[in-house]
């Protein structure tokens, strides 16, 4: 069978045709899959929130048309999985200790503070957007899969063909950008 871009995938939903489920999974399942391993742990739990992903995708379009349906599908994937983690880790479930990459950006988005950046993240996302757009193809795909699909720099380096210490740099670099990028927007 062959894989049908994204807007005819999405005209497929729109139609109620369940081929665009299966279209879906064909060509984003596998990049879902890994990312809600990378955050959740376990194949059979990332499995489960890529059904559920589907499920919300054919409860959303329509009436949502997005203007990218593997965005939007890695969205709910990432969302869903993090709502999972979440569950499983709750301090009264004895959990709330996880590493996340995250913890890398600190020193770009830490502020004392600011009540006026917790309480406009809508400009934090706008100025994210913004930087992403400004980076190279390969910068931005290892930004993206590091900070957002949470993914190991092994797993990167594989993914892009690259060795571990030029993930490693890139990230770095462009963690260094990041910072000089929201200090001369204002955002820290």
């Amino acid at each position: 069978m062959t894989i049908a871009d994204d807007s005819a995938i999405i005209q497929l939903y729109g139609k109620r045709d369940q081929q665009a489920i299966s279209q879906t999974q064909q060509k984003y399942g596998k990049l879902g899959s890994q990312i809600a391993a990378q955050i959740l742990g376990t194949r059979e739990d990332a499995e489960e929130c890529i059904n559920d992903a589907l499920l919300r995708l054919w409860n959303a379009i329509p009436p949502a048309k997005p203007q990218s349906l593997g965005g939007y599908f890695m969205i709910t994937v990432r969302n869903l999985a993090c709502s999972q983690r979440e569950k499983m880790h709750a301090e009264k479930r004895g959990g709330g200790l996880t590493e996340a990459p995250l913890d890398e950006l600190e020193n770009c988005l830490q502020t004392e503070d600011n009540p006026e950046m917790i309480a406009d993240r809508i400009a934090l996302k706008d100025a994210l957007n913004e930087f992403l757009s400004t980076l190279n193809s390969e910068a931005r795909t290892m930004f993206v899969l590091r900070y957002w699909g949470e993914m190991q720099v092994g797993d990167i380096a594989e993914r892009c063909g690259v060795s571990r210490s030029k993930v490693k740099m890139t990230l770095l670099r462009t963690r260094n950008k990041l910072k000089e990028y929201l200090e001369e927007e204002d955002i820290l």
